[in-house]
């Protein structure tokens, strides 16, 4: 009997050299409009694709997804709409209605046993009701700097170092009220797992899953805590990078949930053993050249390198907000834990918020280890190169008190607190969205039982990631 459905599936060989090819060209900065007949010419004549998955991140960094019919998508791309009110962090309700634009060169196939058959994604851009982007939308602020850059002949590199644990059933987040604790899968440690054990199996799935999406894998291996992961990739342009932690840890929940398991990605969900960290190496290219490098330089590195450093400990607590901005995050920043909250820069002292990573010509960078899984990485990696390259020095008059090691808050309100009272942060974000961010993150601080008792209401409780924030907030 002829099959009813015939929907498109592509091995996963096919895949990488798809979303390779689709990833040099971005990264190429091949002429969009050309890509844009490219693709459309594709989806229309593909006739086995039946949906169009777009997405964008909200001002929290949290990804929404909307499933396009594949003939209404070809005729209205030019007139994508949704309802902004419902998202946190954008319109308010007498001004809801958004546009939404395609990103055509973020472009994705998608392996059909992790995702359906059928579908391919391609990132959005969030525009104003006038189609102006959207001021909220911090990937096309990142985009944005970097196409600045690039008319100057730079390009700003990097890769995510992302760390997640893996805990038994599904929605593990959203049932921790009910249960209270996390069931491990595996309590094999640091790069040991056996091939067949749990974790393993997921690391495995996931990170074929990343390969065939173009991610260019380097190395997969559990990492320090029990049933805790990372699966390492390639730097890449910026924007490009950021799109990828929000596939990865996408993929991640996928295949987790596939196999009856929880990722999980808040910063510390449990106490007593290192938390999950975002360790975001940079490094800065013109004409194809590394400009970090310099082989005769201090730990190999240059005079923009060490500025861009200089920079970013100098402004590291008016950004602290932007790369730990969830209640949780300031669990994680515990030095009994290899945790980074040392304004200093050191290439071998794992407690120091920047970390000088041994480097050739290639691969001279700098690694900002103190940045969270749950911040938003376009804004953290556009808040990162924006202080790094034009943010100010340091007063040469304070030299004696930068002597003294200094730390990163150990609470949101300290941060947030320096969040507000910064000009160099209003100045990243502009007014409105420097504002609105202060506001969200305060919010979300005051939901815990500082502001509730010992018992988070139900009724406050906004998505599941929070949920178990809020409840750990007293575990510590």
């Amino acid at each position: 009997m002829q099959a009813l459905r015939d929907f498109l599936e592509i091995p996963y060989d096919k895949l990488t050299e798809m979303n390779l090819a689709a990833k040099a060209e971005r990264v190429q900065r091949k002429d969009p409009g050309k890509i844009r007949e490219a693709r459309m010419k594709y989806l229309k004549d593909e006739k086995r694709i039946k949906a169009v998955t777009v997405c964008f991140s909200d001002l929290e960094g949290r990804l929404h997804m909307l499933d396009y019919d594949k003939r209404f998508l070809l005729g209205s791309a030019d007139n994508l709409t949704f309802d902004g009110s419902s998202i946190r962090g954008f319109s308010r309700q007498a001004e809801s209605d958004l546009r939404l634009a395609i990103d055509w060169p973020a472009f994705y196939w998608l392996p059909s046993d992790i995702f359906g058959p059928g579908k391919v994604l391609v990132f959005g851009e969030v525009q104003d009701q006038d189609g102006t982007p959207y001021a909220a939308d911090l990937r096309a602020r990142l985009k944005s700097y970097c196409d600045a850059l690039a008319k100057k002949g730079i390009t700003p590199h990097a890769s995510n170092e992302i760390e997640g644990f893996v805990f038994k059933g599904r929605d593990a987040e959203r049932r921790y009220r009910e249960t209270g604790a996390f069931e491990f899968i595996s309590t094999g440690g640091y790069y040991h797992s056996l091939p067949g054990d749990p974790l393993r199996r997921f690391i495995d799935t996931a990170a074929e899953v990343q390969r065939a999406l173009g991610f260019s894998n380097e190395k997969d291996h559990p990492e320090v805590a029990p049933s805790q992961f990372e699966m390492n990739y390639s730097y890449t342009e910026a924007t490009t990078a950021a799109d990828q932690v929000q596939l990865y840890k996408l993929v991640a929940r996928q295949v987790a949930a596939s196999m009856d398991l929880t990722a999980c990605f808040l910063p510390k969900p449990v106490a007593g053993v290192n938390g999950n960290g975002m360790h975001t190496n940079m490094s800065v290219s013109k004409g194809g050249k590394n400009l970090f490098h310099e082989k005769k330089g201090q730990d190999g590195l240059s005079k923009t390198a060490w500025s861009f450093i200089n920079r970013v400990l100098a402004n590291a607590n008016d950004i602290c907000l932007i790369l730990n901005s969830s209640v949780n995050s300031y669990r994680r920043l515990d030095p009994h834990f290899e945790a980074p909250n040392q304004i200093k820069v050191s290439p071998k002292d794992r407690g120091s918020m920047v970390r000088i990573p041994i480097g050739n010509e290639r691969t001279a960078r700098i690694e900002v280890r103190s940045v969270s899984p749950d911040a938003n990485p376009y804004l953290a990696i556009y808040a990162l190169f924006r202080t790094g390259l034009e943010g100010p020095l340091p007063d040469d008059e304070n030299d004696s008190k930068r002597a003294r090691t200094r730390f990163l808050p150990d609470n949101i309100y300290d941060a947030i607190r320096n969040f507000k009272s910064s000009r160099f942060a209003q100045e990243l974000l502009g007014p409105e969205v420097h504002e609105k961010f202060a506001e969200l993150k305060l919010a979300t601080a005051e939901r815990c039982p500082k502001a509730l008792g010992t018992r988070v209401k139900r009724s406050v409780v906004i998505f599941h990631h929070e949920v178990t924030n809020q409840f750990l907030w007293s575990r510590f």
